[in-house]
């Protein structure tokens, strides 16, 4: 059969609808043309979605490839587009996302020049990816498109770079396409399973830790099967609360920022750690204080989708390099072990989650503990919350409870403006459920001029901006080090309800409870989304500590 000349835009775009594509997130520029022509013919098959930063931009790939376990697909300009866009692929890398960005570069003729815009992606993207390619010429566009889709699905899941010369997006060939991606992932060996029942066996004291990227809807209800067969007390890493429904007696809270002192103290209490998914990075570990380097004093089984990662900073006793859904799927046909040694192990952990729950006495008119508990109740399990960096996001961490495997959406790399775009991604990806998104006045104003995408889509988005007129964390750590001695943390705010309105969107401002319970039930029901902003106490810089208290203390 002949092969019929396109040009390399097309040929590209022919590659994107053979994977499955089916969103692609972008902000427009001269040097990818070509496939933003040959996107107009499919727009049946393929949202473009334009947006006002490509920091935006990418977040929203990045939250996409979250959400599905798809590649997210961002499109850029060069130099500025891509430097923009680099915190996308950086949290895509952290949070172990799938992720393909596409990058317009200078023509070939002008390269290592320094022509207009021009950067060396290899080198500027670096380890930030798994791979950092420039297509030279446009017959290998179906072979490179494929392997930056089999790379970001397989193994441990993360972004790709490619770079997009002017003149290969222009020129013609008769190429053939190439099949859709697979994705690859390595199985647990029957000698592992059967060690791993032995550690259970012995154990006295096990606890369960979920977390990483590469899980599904599938894959949770297998661990989940695994998990009540054997009773075992369940923690989640920071960001990962929705692996694993925070309502079931198994759950015994998450090692994240603000976490349970009492959950703290029983991973050093600990006989047996199993660790489904997570890298134990700082976060999970404490600053890599729970657990001894190298060799913890607890007998440790580390599962985990990337071989490079085992080993990497714990020396294991069991090392099982297995993708979640190939572990979860094996573990949950296994019988299950005498699980009286630790049933009351369980019971004081499930305990200490719940006693955790009951916020503190209220401090001010509108107090986050009684927002989120409101928000608790008034959701339902499938609704989808995303935030990003900032105190107020340590209330969302302690007090809501996650029901469902994807209703959690933020970024463990801890970046800010994550929560404005993440939130634009999943009302697109799922217009039926409802999608509540929490943000501090300063990571609103990163990102927030994404609202316009928002307004422009009619997407019915609730965006609670919490405002307490500065950087809360860095004003955290500030007061403790240097009590009194305020540098570079207070902000200027506009007003965000007036903002939203300017927008063409609904806005709000609540100072009280009783408020912001009215505004949010009139933005629910809205067809558009609605900002609300929160006027919170500035005092209230955790839930159990005032800046009054870290001041007098000095920390």
């Amino acid at each position: 059969m002949t092969i019929p000349q396109r040009e390399g835009g097309r040929i590209l775009v022919d590659a994107l609808k053979i994977h499955g594509v089916d969103t692609v997130f972008c902000v427009p520029g001269e040097s990818y043309l070509p496939v933003l022509d040959a996107l107009h013919d499919v727009q049946e098959q393929m949202r473009l979605i334009v947006c006002r930063q490509e920091g935006g931009a990418a977040y929203m790939a990045e939250a996409y490839g979250k959400l599905t376990g798809r590649p997210g697909v961002c499109f850029v300009t060069r130099g500025p587009g891509a430097t923009n866009a680099s915190i996308g692929v950086h949290t895509a890398r952290q949070d172990s996302t799938p992720l393909v960005l596409f990058v317009g570069q200078v023509g070939s003729r002008m390269v290592e020049r320094e022509a207009f815009q021009e950067i060396d992606y290899r080198r500027m993207f670096g380890q930030m990816a798994k791979w950092v390619a420039q297509i030279d010429r446009v017959e290998r566009i179906p072979e490179m498109v494929s392997h930056a889709f089999h790379l970001a699905v397989s193994g441990r899941p993360g972004p790709v770079v490619l770079a997009l010369p002017e003149d290969v997006l222009s020129a013609l060939a008769a190429v053939p396409d190439s099949q859709c991606y697979q994705q690859v992932q390595a199985y647990p060996s029957p000698n592992a399973l059967k060690d791993l029942q032995a550690h259970l066996a012995a154990s006295k004291r096990p606890l369960l830790i979920l977390g990483g990227g590469g899980w599904s809807v599938e894959a949770c209800a297998d661990i989940r099967r695994f998990i009540e067969a054997n009773q075992l007390p369940t923690t989640c890493t920071f960001r990962r609360q929705d692996l694993h429904d925070n309502r079931l007696p198994t759950y015994v809270g998450d090692l994240g920022l603000g976490a349970n002192p009492r959950l703290t103290a029983r991973v050093g209490e600990s006989d047996l750690l199993l660790a489904v998914g997570p890298r134990l990075g700082e976060t999970a570990t404490g600053g890599y204080q729970l657990l001894d380097i190298p060799r913890p004093r607890q007998t440790l089984v580390h599962v985990h989708a990337g071989a490079e990662e085992l080993g990497r900073v714990y020396q294991a006793d069991l090392l099982i390099n297995a993708g979640m859904a190939e572990f979860s799927a094996a573990v949950s046909k296994l019988p299950p072990v005498n699980t009286q040694n630790w049933q009351n192990w369980l019971t004081e952990a499930r305990a200490d989650y719940l006693e955790y729950q009951l916020p503190p006495a209220e401090r001010g008119n509108l107090d986050m503990a009684a927002v989120i508990k409101f928000l608790n109740q008034r959701l339902p399990a499938d609704a989808i919350v995303t935030n990003d960096a900032g105190n107020y996001s340590v209330w969302l961490h302690r007090f809501y409870q996650y029901r469902g495997f994807r209703t959690q959406l933020a970024p463990t790399s801890g970046a800010m403006g994550y929560s404005v775009p993440a939130a634009i991604a999943a009302k697109l990806q799922h217009p039926q459920q409802h999608v509540i998104c929490l943000s501090g006045d300063g990571g609103f104003q990163m990102n927030g001029q994404e609202l316009m995408t928002a307004v422009q889509h009619q997407l019915a988005i609730i965006f609670l901006v919490c405002n307490n007129g500065m950087y809360g964390t860095i004003r955290m750590h500030q007061e403790r080090r240097y009590p009194g001695r305020v540098s570079g943390t207070d902000l200027l705010n506009p007003d965000f309800a007036a903002l939203a309105r300017a927008c063409g969107a609904e806005g709000e401002t609540v100072s009280a409870q009783d408020a912001f319970v009215a505004a949010f039930e009139r933005a629910i029901i809205l067809k558009g989304p609605t900002v609300i902003e929160l006027r919170t106490d500035p005092r209230a810089i955790t839930p159990n500590e005032s800046l009054d208290q870290l001041g007098k203390s000095g920390g």
